[in-house]
């Protein structure tokens, strides 16, 4: 086995103001999870899994906390989700996942970021088949056999493994999530992860070149400043 992965998302820049908006996502994300499938994290382990990842992205305890009460309430926002697609700058191939109260917003502020860098939007499954949707581990380590026994005895659909410069990469069915990583801690109790997702990985990549890499700059930061986007993912692979 062997596929170099790079987790191709937004990243979010340390400012004051990218703070405030990754808050804002995480905020809204753990609202819609407690609301929608219930506010204890033990029994919803989506919830779990994302509170888990906002206090390591440093998400301050009081905004998930503010969250979860607020999906206790009655009444309060209603989200749904929205799916966009399409061929981004130098035809990279993009998913745009959001959250949203106004589907006609989201589609218009999406959509003008693709207008805006020259970028076509298309429809549903334009370009997700190209995707795997998979979960993703990273972790300090080079026993791959030690690693896929673990995972095969409990039962987990291993989709790939793969271990460079000491790093395991461990790929499964984004449905296989839960099982894979408590069957990793149940072997590890220890173990830090680097990377723990559920995330969209490109079956193939598109090279970006100079000419075409302000455009893609320009549009990962028109959805990174759009409300209601939540992630980004895409193939795009600078040019060296």
């Amino acid at each position: 086995m062997g596929r170099k992965f790079e987790v191709r998302k937004l990243s979010m820049a340390k400012t004051q103001g990218a703070k405030v908006k990754l808050y804002s996502k995480y905020g809204k994300e753990i609202y819609v999870c407690a609301k929608n499938s219930g506010l204890d994290p033990e029994s919803n382990l989506s919830l779990r899994r994302l509170m888990d990842k906002a206090k390591k992205d440093q998400v301050p305890g009081h905004v998930i906390d503010k969250a979860i009460d607020k999906a206790s309430g009655s009444g309060g926002e209603d989200y749904s989700p929205a799916r966009y697609e399409g061929f981004g700058p130098g035809n990279c191939m993009v998913i745009v996942d959001c959250l949203t109260d106004n589907n006609n917003r989201t589609y218009a502020d999406v959509r003008q970021c693709f207008v805006k860098t020259h970028s076509k939007i298309g429809g549903p499954g334009a370009v997700s088949h190209m995707f795997d949707h998979q979960a993703v581990f990273s972790f300090k380590g080079d026993d791959e056999e030690a690693v896929l026994e673990t995972l095969m005895m409990a039962d987990v659909d291993v989709a790939d493994i793969e271990c460079e410069d000491g790093t395991m990469t461990v790929y499964a069915p984004h449905t296989e999530y839960f099982k894979a990583r408590s069957a990793l801690l149940a072997e590890n109790a220890d173990i830090e992860f680097d990377l723990d997702e559920i995330t969209f990985v490109p079956q193939t990549h598109t090279e970006i070149s100079e000419e075409d890499l302000p455009a893609f700059e320009k549009f990962l930061d028109m959805l990174d400043d759009c409300d209601d986007v939540q992630n980004v993912y895409h193939n795009a692979e600078l040019a060296d």
